[in-house]
């Protein structure tokens, strides 16, 4: 059997949020698999620095899809 990274469940979340934002038009430069977090057995998606503009466009997306309650 062969290793494959895109098996991991940190690399498969990160790959899902990427193809998420990219739909909203919204880019994480830094956006990637915390790699010195595997030691902790805890992998980690870090989502690292964006654009002003992306942080307003990301803080809308969300308002918009938050369910009331949550």
């Amino acid at each position: 059997m062969t290793w494959n990274p895109d098996d991991l469940p940190a690399v498969r979340a990160e790959q899902a949020l990427r193809a998420a934002l990219a739909t909203a038009g919204i880019t994480f430069p830094s956006l990637g698999v915390d790699v010195a977090s595997f030691a902790s057995g805890a992998p980690l998606v870090s989502l690292g620095r964006l654009r002003a503009e992306d942080a307003e466009r990301l803080a809308e997306v969300i308002r918009r899809g938050a369910a009331p309650g949550l």
